[in-house]
């Protein structure tokens, strides 16, 4: 094998090393990202522990500790996964880095034994004589001069190759006990996980108990929702009325300079009815484009918190059954809400005691809910991550949650799909 070669080969082994690190740390930081918010979530169990009435927000607190275990479970075993490709690549490094130091030595014994053969200097004299003409005697010297060099470099490439065989040995038996360290992390966990499992099989069991009371907090959840609902629906049809009669009076104003300047008409555009009439502007159809742009990029409205319900119709116990056009986030108390991406103000509702701030971003509308106090007005201009308002905490059960929703128009879309991982 020659010396480029051996060259090509440890710059690959070096690369596949540094994509290794790069997925394993990244596994890592997903991992405790995941440990925090368990941890998060178990303080938060244990204080409302206390309290013998089952509340809804405890019940999605429980699911989600059972689905972020799960997550971790998943996560370690992504880590396993990583870590056994890994261990087959140095496994399969250390026998070709074996095998190439087998070759070397056994090129080089043959390279010593030649020198030994030809190690005086009338050998080397003799064999330069020997030559039939000047022209071969010179190429003679520079052989010899170049077979000393390349012995020298063979030297070299023995003593390379036998320290990252070193290395390479060293980080294989580090894979393996990784993997058993990780091995009986995913152990614990799902020893845990059952027992959370069981822990929710017995609260939700008892729901047949606190069904009454749970209907009634269902209940007055549902008519803040529909209020919500229709506060929402009311903000933007106003943004699209206003939108249209903008239109219409630009078509109007164009039609009358024309005739003013005894010009033809220019051709009517029919003006639609739906929500794309909001980003008819060019300024308006940049900040639609650049929201859909930005769609699995979107920062937090919080800088920290946890989904404790998603997207979609969810079912607790039997009779008990919900529908969220958003997503609900458990975040700190006092906690600062922020805008996810530049806008305007569209609408700010007050819900006796709590407020509500609907975002115009072009077609796009983005919601906060469940806000303590709010810092802006409508028609205000907002940027990206700019602070819009504090979250709520509930004097009952003690949790923080804000309420996100993404629409298009008036159409409520999943909002996890457009935050950032």
């Amino acid at each position: 094998m020659s010396i480029l070669r051996y060259s090509i080969f440890f710059v690959l082994i070096g690369i596949s090393g540094q994509a290794f690190s790069q997925n394993s740390a990244e596994l890592r930081r997903r991992k405790e990202s995941l440990t925090r918010e368990i941890e998060s979530l178990n303080r938060s169990l244990r204080q409302t522990s206390s309290n013998k009435s089952l509340s809804l927000r405890q019940i999605k607190a429980l699911n989600t500790q059972i689905r972020l275990r799960e997550e971790k479970i998943n996560t370690i075993n992504s880590e396993v996964h990583l870590l056994d490709n890994q261990i087959s690549d140095n496994s399969s490094t250390v026998r070709s880095l074996q095998s190439q130091l087998n070759r070397l030595k056994k090129e080089y014994a043959g390279m010593v034994l030649f020198a030994f053969r030809n190690q005086g200097s009338y050998s080397k004299l003799m064999f330069i004589f020997a030559s039939s003409d000047f022209n071969q005697a010179y190429k003679r010297l520079k052989y010899l001069q170049q077979f000393s060099t390349y012995r020298k470099k063979q030297a070299q490439y023995i003593q390379g190759t036998q320290k990252d065989l070193k290395v390479k040995i060293g980080e294989l038996d580090q894979n393996k006990r990784q993997k058993t360290d990780l091995l009986g992390d995913q152990q614990k966990e799902r020893v845990t996980l059952g027992k959370e499992k069981s822990s929710q099989s017995k609260v939700l069991s008892g729901l047949s108990r606190q069904e009454r009371q749970l209907k009634k907090e269902l209940t007055q959840k549902q008519k803040e929702s529909l209020r919500l609902n229709r506060a929402i629906q009311n903000a933007i049809n106003q943004e699209i009325e206003a939108a249209r009669r903008r239109a219409e009076a630009e078509a109007r104003a164009a039609a009358e300079k024309a005739r003013a300047e005894n010009k033809d008409a220019p051709e009517a555009k029919p003006i639609s009815k739906g929500s794309s009439i909001l980003a008819a502007t060019p300024e308006a159809a940049k900040l639609s484009s650049d929201f859909l742009g930005n769609r699995g990029r979107l920062p937090w409205p919080v800088t920290s918190g946890i989904i404790t319900e998603s997207f979609g119709i969810h079912k607790y116990g039997t009779n008990v059954t919900t529908e969220n056009n958003g997503v609900d986030i458990k975040t700190a108390e006092g906690s600062s809400v922020r805008a996810v991406f530049a806008g305007e103000v569209a609408a700010v509702q007050n819900f006796a005691g709590s407020f509500a701030v609907l975002i115009r971003h072009g077609e796009y509308f983005t919601v906060y809910s469940n806000l303590r106090t709010v810092s802006v007005t409508r028609g205000e201009k907002v940027s990206l991550k700019q602070n819009i308002g504090t979250v709520i905490t509930d004097p009952g059960d003690g949790t923080t949650e804000v309420h996100f929703e993404v629409r298009k128009g008036a159409t409520a879309i999943n909002p996890s799909t457009w935050l950032a991982n």
